[in-house]
């Protein structure tokens, strides 16, 4: 859980470091950086329904699995 949260600072101060790069502007900035990921998440959850489909069609190949080392 810490290296999840540790990206998620990550991602938030890389977001509005480009986006204040690219535009100058804090406000733009801010807007982007807590709009984006929700945005993100929304299209994430869709993609997963859609590959899920996809997968149960067929047309998808299931995920390769790493090989286990016997214990």
């Amino acid at each position: 859980m810490a290296k999840t949260l540790a990206f998620g600072g990550l991602h938030i101060v890389t977001s509005f470091s480009v986006t204040y790069i690219i535009t100058g502007s804090v406000a733009l900035s801010g807007a982007v950086t807590f709009i984006e990921p929700a945005v993100n998440t929304v299209v994430h959850y869709f993609f997963d329904k859609f590959w899920d489909r996809g997968r149960r069609a067929g047309h998808l190949a299931a995920a390769p699995q790493a090989p286990t080392s016997p214990a």
